[in-house]
């Protein structure tokens, strides 16, 4: 009779854990391997708070809306700093954590692992991710990236230019507009492209900026800018900017210019560059912060930012019917190096500052 009701009562333990376990089964089924477990979790803590993850950048805003949708239970708190203003507010609160996960520009992620302010974590798909795109030990792990491109408003340039070497010709006197390379990510990235189109390496910066030095000189550059001219583009007063890829897509899809802008992946080369995002060292919600890191990297997560005009890093990723004649695959996009561009930045100041604001 012991055994009997023993067993009775352990029947009914086991099958109250299960319903706990199972109380929110997700739909469509695991996205990965024990998923669910990872949700239930989560639940416990109820909340995840992710740092610069700004809902009009990269279509956050989606993977936002799909998260809570995914996951009931779990809220997810963000704010939009900027990526160096990311490092130093991990780095203020690092005794008192305020982040559960921070996401930058793959520079600021190399920082804040030096700073120690991140956890080592390994998200599902984290073998996917080309080694110049991750901290080994997962400290931080790109999830997806930004391509340099041409960007054209064809309004008021009448010959599209398809490359690095076109941008030099007399047509484009006074049409083109960069971000300055000393103060901008960006502004950085399409330098070092424009190196690599003129023979140089990640080592050798002269090529590059002897490259803006001669369309300075030239009188093709309207402007170098020290923050996005997405605005000034988009109210026709740019022709032609050197910018990243998911702007023009953007201008063209969302913001009414339509087929007014070309977006051109140069056809010497491009560069791909890394967003990162991270655990926070001593975060104050870290199972949390892991089911939010896995959804992002996953087929789900991945799929959305390529609905943003932005490349997944998980390349084999299906794209959306939306942008599959959008995000066309092109050999000649280039994985950036983080750790050599870090090296080579002081001389890429110097010399470009000498060769450009010389003229």
């Amino acid at each position: 009779m012991k055994s009997t009701l023993l067993n009775t009562m352990l029947g009914a333990v086991l099958f109250m854990s299960a319903a706990s376990t199972f109380a929110n089964p997700l739909e469509g089924g695991e996205l990965y391997p024990n998923e669910q477990q990872q949700y239930e979790k989560a639940k416990k803590e109820g909340m995840v708070v992710s740092f610069d993850t700004g809902p009009t950048w990269a279509n956050w805003s989606s993977l936002f809306t799909d998260f809570k949708k995914r996951y009931p239970g779990v809220e997810i708190v963000y704010n939009d700093l900027g990526s160096a203003a990311t490092v130093v507010a991990l780095e203020k609160s690092k005794h008192r954590p305020q982040a559960d996960t921070a996401y930058y520009f793959g520079a600021s992620a190399i920082d804040a692992a030096k700073k120690n302010l991140v956890a080592s974590y390994k998200p599902v798909n984290f073998d996917k991710v080309p080694q110049v795109f991750k901290e080994g030990n997962g400290q931080w792990f790109t999830v997806h990236s930004l391509t340099v491109a041409i960007l054209v408003n064809k309004k008021l340039v009448k010959n599209v230019p398809e490359s690095w070497a076109d941008l030099q010709k007399p047509e484009y006197k006074n049409s083109i507009v960069y971000q300055d390379p000393r103060t901008t990510g960006q502004g950085q990235v399409v330098v070092l492209t424009a190196n690599l189109s003129q023979g140089g390496t990640m080592k050798n910066i002269n090529p590059g900026v002897e490259y803006f030095g001669k369309l300075q000189k030239s009188g093709n550059i309207l402007r170098v800018v020290g923050t996005t001219p997405y605005a000034q583009f988009l109210k026709g007063e740019i022709p032609i900017w050197i910018g990243y890829e998911n702007d023009g897509l953007k201008a063209m899809n969302k913001d009414g210019m339509g087929d007014h802008v070309a977006v051109v992946i140069p056809k010497e080369v491009s560069l791909a560059a890394p967003y990162a995002m991270s655990l926070v060292k001593n975060a104050p919600n870290p199972e949390a912060a892991k089911l939010w890191a896995n959804y992002v990297m996953s087929s789900k997560g991945q799929a959305l930012f390529a609905e943003g005009f932005v490349r997944p890093v998980v390349t084999s990723t299906p794209l959306p019917e939306s942008v599959k004649d959008k995000l066309k695959p092109a050999s000649q996009i280039k994985p950036l190096d983080l750790n050599a561009a870090a090296e080579i930045k002081p001389e890429l100041d110097k010399r470009w500052a000498s060769a450009v604001l010389s003229q």
